[in-house]
This record gives structure tokens, C-alpha cells and sequence, in this order.
């Protein structure tokens, strides 16, 4: 079962079992072993009943890291996967920082395993040995010849529980370096029959979201928002309001950005901020209409881009383009996209009995929210502590530069009188009218090919709107002037492409930009893999031949990705389609993760399109999930696919013209036949999966399009650009 708490509780908590092991690291980072939660935090607790838990510091949020770390200490200990359960680390950056972050707690960009995987190992590791000293100290034994086997100490004729030895344990010092485990004996690493640790309580209905929360006499608050991006709130008239049932009041947030609606219940809330009249402040609002920002797009890929990406001789890509036998080109555009997770944003925040604060959330960033709250309640960092629960979905919606909404609810509880916790909620419309979204992007390419067939040069031109620029993200990905974001999957493509060059031009932000599942390779896969089919086409080659030219006798790397390519093509019979079926194949390399897919259609642009088959490969380092890599695999090709299939958010005159599902809808399971998923045996480190299923999945779906009715979807959603669904 899955505990939630705060670090305030887990220690109460831990000294109320008697003697505890905690295994973990101590403030000046290194590995130790213990009591005392005070000393250190753990990465793993084990009770005196033998009851192990993994502390783990990434959110799940259905991405799979509860399973995924809990794996790896259960690996390294000799347990069951029924022999562990899991609970979410406090907010912590000193130790539980995200690795590939620097000093920062978070879970994002397919990185909760790769920064993970030694880390916990390590944990595992460590605890088995302080409980095997422990023993072979009780049994007079040599520690060699004990083992952990299934949560039993065994060895020198003894076997006991784990429990028996915990006390003595927490006594002994841990090894710096614990000895791990050899792959070859791996056990559950890798093994495809471990199943996601909490399944059934998501299942039963037992799993505790943070929308599920209800605390003792809570408020509930929903925000009045503007219409248009910048707007401000001068004041309102809630005479409408007053006489609804379960109404309290409303207040301007001391930022301006909304009114803050107080009532029992959410219903209540709901209708209460539908009866208010907002005065705006407009004069620095969003204006824009979605034609407009689409135009700026188109108008900055015909200039000459700001920046050189790669500082590559852009004189001669264009001499040798111009003079190439052929030349292919292509300009594409990508709308905003909104996230729309399941679950819509909410969270609850609370004061304690010490005069803190506590905030219960599923919290992708919990570093950036504790900030946050520190200084709007002017309180030391370690007055504020984060409950972080299951989060119903995200795609990066949930981690903001801004901590937003969990500013919102800071500022909604801070002019209260702090006697009753607040819960703010968001609806449906407020997430998809009101949120950040995916920025829109455009990319002009051009593509010079010789009498061989064989590329010379390529251009290729990108600009929208940065993610990164003006936020506290900046100094990660920005460098020389590029946010990386923006670029990510085309400056840097695996692909040994004579003659490239790349530049950007940053355009005006419309909205509140964010990262979206897999970022920037959302709409540079997209191009650059309908740009290499078009070439192919151009030089009547096959597609898959035509990019392995570009791949096979190169590094790592290119090796990699030409393996998922080539396992792909194998599995999905590439080129024996059925009659009557067409494919179209894409290859992508995101988050250190090599993904390739084949995507088999029936009908076509005009009659009505039908996804019957994707196949998927995927080479992702040491597997060690299996059954989670193909969910997430599944997940992300899903999401790639239902959102260019229908989905945009468009404006008018700065207000966002979606408002629900019916509009802003979601894939359907009837929209794919089938997902086969393919995982390459690999002993790399382990990478991401939680993204990089999402990049190929578009640009196959637009080449099978392509291969049946001759027209390149070069503009999103494709419903709105020529092609109709069945």
C-alpha cells in the first residue's frame, strides 16, 4: 500500500515501530546507515517487522518510477516485489535532487531512472550489507557465506528474517562502496513479468490522488482568471454570488492575476466565481489571434535566422543546395498544444501546529514550489514541507518555472486567516483555457540531393517561441543565445548529414509556454523525419534504406539508432504490407533513448484514414521494467498520434477558443488497431522512456498517410489539414 506523508510524519512515524534502518545519504553525501531520520534521508527504511520501503524522490504521476526504483533496491536486498512498498520523498534538494538537474528536486525530462538507477542500486546494496554483517555478528559467521534470499537472511546452517537483525544493524557503519550485484544474477531487472507495484490500488480505487483529499474543514478556492494572457484584476462585484449556498467569499490575489472564489464545496465554488463580474486591466494583454502568431512564424522562416545553431558555413550548405541535381523542400507549422492530463491541476495547503505550512500535491517540481512558499510566507525553508502524492498525469503540466498554481493556492491561503486548509482546484476548462501550453513552432527545409540520391546540403530553418528564455530554467538550456529547447532533435540528429545547417529565430510568446511530453522533439522529429521521407521519395529509394545511408558505419550513436530502425522494420514486415495497407516508418533519438516505429494505415486522406498497427522498437539501455517501457511506450505513442490526428488551441484576439474534450479531444481506443512493442537487449546504462515513444509516432503516422494518398501534411492537426480519420 502506498503511505503518504510528510518528513514530519515519516520520522514520527518511523520512531513509533520500535528500531527502524534507514539506508540513505548523509548531509554531507555520503552513503550511510542508521536510526535516526535526523542523521540522515533514506532511500530506504526497513522496520523491525522486516517491512522495507523505498523513499522514493521522483513523483508517479504514471510514468512508473514507484515500480521502477523500488525494483532496484528490491533487486539488490534479495527481496520480492511483494516484499517492498514505496512512499514519496519529503522535499529535500540537498539529497534528493534530481542528478541531471543539479541542485534541484525534480522529476522531468525521462530522467527518474537514468539519475536513479546507481543511486538506489547503491541503497539496496548497502542495506544488504549492514544486515548480513549483523547476522554473520549474531551466527558467528563469515558474511561471505550469508545471503539475502526472498527477505531471509540465509547461510552457515542459519535463516532468519530481516526484522531480526535491523537493530544491530542500524548500529554498523555502511560501505562507501557497496558491492552490487552482477547483471548475470539480475532477478528482477529485466524480468518482464514484474508488475507495477501500484496497479491494484489504482485499480481498487484505494489510490490516494491529491484531487482525492479532504481535509477537516477545508475551504474550496477556484480562480477567476483573465480571458487574455497579461491581464490584471482590479476589482469585482460579487452581489450575484452572495446568496449561493455554500458561497464564503472572493478576494483579488495579491498578485492581481485573478479573484480567489471561497466556498464549501466545489460546486458551490464553481458557481459562485460564474456569477462574479471581474474589472480587467487588458492594457498589456495578449490581443493576438492564432493567424496572426502563425503568420510572425512563417514571416521569421523567410528571414535570415538570428542565430546559427551549429556555426556551421551557412554560404556553402546554400551553394551546394543550389547546385544539387534535386532539391526538396518543405514548410511545416505546429499550433499550441495543451497538456490535458486526466486529473486537472489542484492541490491543498495547510498550516501546522509548529507555525509552518504544509502543501499536498502531486508535485513534479518540489523544489520550486518550496521556494515559492517560503517567501510568500516569509518563513525559513524548513518551515515548509511537501506531501507529495499520486499525480493523475502531467506531460510537463505539472512542473512550471512559476510554480503556478501552487503560487495560486499559496496566495489564495495567505490572506485568509490560515484557520482552515485551502484546496484549489481547476476545472477542465480552466486547464485548457488558462494553462501553458506547447509553444507553436515552424520549420523551413530545404534539401539538396545528387545524381546518386545522396543529400549535399540541408537547411533547415526553425522559429517560434522559446521555452526556456526569461525563466529560472534559462541558464540550463540557453547557451549563446539558443535555447536547446527549441532546437533539440534537429541541431543535434544522430543522422551524419552532409552539409547541415541549422538556424533559429525566437518569435513573441502568445501564451505561457512549457515543455509538453518529449519538448522540442515534439515538432523537430516531426520535420526532420517527413523531410528524410521526402527525400527518399525524391531519389525513388526506400525509406528505411535511405536513412540506414545516413546511420550505419558511424558511432555508438548512429549504430543505436540504426538497430531500433532496422528491429522495427524487421518486426513490422516493412514493405510486405496487406493489400490495401500502407506504412510509413520514423526513427527518433530523444533523451538518450532510440525509438523507432512503423505505422500501418488503411483508407486514405480523402475516404477516411485507419490506424490499424504500430510497431515499436525501442532501445532504452538495461531494461528494467519491461512491462512498464511498454506502457510507457504505448502511452507516448498514443499521445503523439491523438494530438496531431485533431488537437490545437487556437486564439482569438488573445483568449484561448477550447474549452472541454469535446473540442480539445483526446485519443480514442478505437483510433489504433494495435501496439507491438519491441525492446533491444542492451547492458547501457539505463535511459528514459516516459517521453520518447511520443517523437516518432506523428511523422510515421504522416509518411503511411503520405504512402497511400500522395499528400504531405506539412500543417497540424491533420483533420484540419486535409485528412479525415475513421
Amino acid at each position: 500500500m502506498t503511505i503518504n506523508t510528510s518528513r514530519r510524519g515519516f520520522l514520527k512515524g518511523a520512531a513509533a515501530t520500535g528500531a527502524v534502518l534507514m539506508v540513505g545519504l548523509r548531509p554531507d553525501g555520503a552513503l550511510a546507515a542508521g536510526s535516526s531520520g535526523a542523521q540522515l534521508n533514506p532511500f530506504v527504511k526497513i522496520g523491525a517487522d522486516g517491512s522495507v520501503t523505498a523513499i522514493v524522490k521522483h513523483i508517479e504521476k504514471g510514468q512508473g518510477p514507484a515500480t521502477g526504483l523500488s525494483t532496484l533496491i528490491a533487486e539488490e536486498m534479495g527481496l520480492r516485489m511483494d516484499q517492498i512498498g514505496y512512499e514519496f520523498a519529503p522535499s529535500d534538494p540537498q539529497v534528493y535532487n534530481n542528478l541531471m538537474f543539479g541542485p534541484f528536486q525534480g522529476t522531468g525530462g525521462s530522467t527518474a531512472m537514468a539519475n536513479s538507477f546507481m543511486q538506489y542500486r547503491q541503497a539496496g546494496a548497502a542495506a544488504r550489507d549492514v544486515l548480513i554483517r549483523a547476522a554473520a555478528k549474531a551466527w558467528d559467521a563469515d558474511p561471505v557465506s550469508l545471503d539475502i534470499v526472498e527477505g531471509m537472511i540465509t547461510g552457515a546452517g542459519n535463516s532468519a528474517p530481516l526484522g531480526d537483525f535491523v537493530a544491530d544493524a542500524a548500529t554498523l557503519d555502511a560501505p562507501a562502496e557497496p558491492t552490487l550485484k552482477d547483471p548475470g544474477s539480475f532477478r528482477l531487472i529485466g524480468n518482464a513479468d514484474v508488475r507495477r507495484l501500484d496497479s491494484a490500488i489504482k485499480g481498487n480505487g484505494k489510490a490516494m490522488y491529491a484531487m482525492d483529499l479532504h481535509l477537516p474543514d477545508q475551504m474550496i478556492a477556484m480562480i477567476a482568471r483573465p480571458e487574455q494572457r497579461g491581464a490584471l484584476a482590479t476589482g469585482f462585484d460579487d452581489t450575484a454570488a452572495q446568496d449561493l449556498k455554500g458561497y464564503i467569499r472572493a478576494a483579488v490575489l495579491p498578485n492581481q492575476a485573478g479573484v480567489a472564489v471561497y466556498a464549501e464545496n466545489t460546486w458551490a465554488a464553481m458557481q459562485a466565481r460564474d456569477a462574479l463580474d471581474v474589472t480587467w486591466d487588458t492594457s498589456a494583454a495578449e490581443t493576438r489571434s492564432s493567424d496572426q502568431i502563425e503568420a510572425e512564424i512563417r514571416a521569421a522562416l523567410e528571414a535570415e535566422p538570428t542565430y546559427n545553431v551549429n556555426k556551421t558555413d551557412v554560404a556553402a550548405t546554400r551553394a551546394a543546395i543550389d547546385g544539387a541535381a534535386q532539391v526538396v523542400e518543405k514548410t511545416f507549422y505546429f499550433p499550441l498544444l495543451a497538456h490535458a492530463p486526466m486529473e486537472p491541476l489542484n492541490c491543498t495547503i495547510e498550516a501546522t501546529d509548529d507555525g509552518g505550512i504544509l502543501l499536498h500535491d502531486g508535485c513534479q517540481f518540489p523544489t520550486g514550489p518550496h521556494m515559492a512558499m517560503a517567501e510568500i510566507f516569509q518563513l525559513p525553508m524548513e518551515k515548509i514541507s511537501i506531501n507529495t502524492m499520486l499525480a493523475g498525469g502531467s506531460f510537463g503540466r505539472r512542473a512550471t518555472p512559476t510554480a503556478d498554481y501552487q503560487v495560486e493556492a499559496a496566495l489564495a491561503f495567505v490572506i485568509t486567516d490560515r484557520s482552515r486548509p485551502v484546496k484549489l482546484v481547476w476545472s477542465r476548462e480552466d486547464d485548457l483555457r488558462s494553462g501553458y501550453y506547447r509553444p507553436a513552432f515552424g520549420h523551413r527545409v530545404r534539401v539538396g540531393l545528387d545524381d546518386a540520391g545522396d543529400i549535399v546540403g540541408w537547411e533547415h530553418r526553425i522559429a517560434g517561441q522559446s521555452i526556456m528564455k526569461g525563466t529560472a530554467f534559462e541558464g540550463f538550456s540557453v547557451h549563446d543565445g539558443v535555447d536547446h529547447s527549441s532546437v533539440e532533435g534537429a541541431a543535434d540528429t544522430p543522422y551524419q548529414i552532409p552539409g547541415a545547417s541549422f538556424g533559429l529565430t525566437d518569435t513573441e510568446k502568445a501564451t505561457s509556454t512549457l515543455w509538453w511530453r518529449a519538448v522540442g522533439h515534439t515538432h523537430t522529429a516531426y520535420a526532420m523525419e517527413v523531410m528524410m521521407d521526402m527525400a527518399a521519395d525524391a531519389v525513388g529509394q526506400d525509406p528505411v534504406a535511405f536513412r540506414l545511408k545516413y546511420l550505419e558505419g558511424g558511432d555508438a550513436d548512429q549504430q543505436r539508432m540504426a538497430g531500433v530502425l532496422k528491429l522495427a522494420a524487421e518486426k513490422a514486415g516493412w514493405g510486405n504490407a496487406a493489400a490495401g495497407r500502407a506504412q510509413g516508418v520514423a526513427v527518433h533519438k530523444s533523451f538518450g533513448t532510440y525509438v523507432a516505429e512503423v505505422v500501418e494505415i488503411t483508407g486514405n486522406a480523402d475516404d477516411g484514414v485507419k490506424i490499424e498497427k504500430v510497431t515499436c522498437a525501442v532501445d532504452c539501455g538495461i531494461a528494467v521494467n519491461p512491462d512498464v517501457i511498454r506502457a510507457q511506450m504505448e502511452g507516448g505513442i498514443g499521445y503523439g498520434i491523438g494530438h496531431v490526428m485533431r488537437d490545437q488551441i487556437t486564439l482569438t484576439d488573445g483568449a484561448v477558443d477550447q474549452f472541454n474534450f469535446p473540442d480539445y479531444e483526446p485519443l480514442r481506443i478505437s483510433d489504433i488497431g494495435a501496439i507491438e512493442t519491441h525492446i533491444v537487449t542492451s547492458a547501457e546504462a539505463p535511459t528514459g522512456v516516459g517521453e520518447p515513444g511520443t517523437p516518432p509516432a506523428a511523422p510515421a503516422l504522416a509518411n503511411a498517410i503520405a504512402a497511400s494518398s500522395a499528400l504531405r501534411v506539412s500543417s497540424l492537426p491533420m483533420a484540419e489539414n486535409g485528412v479525415s480519420f475513421v
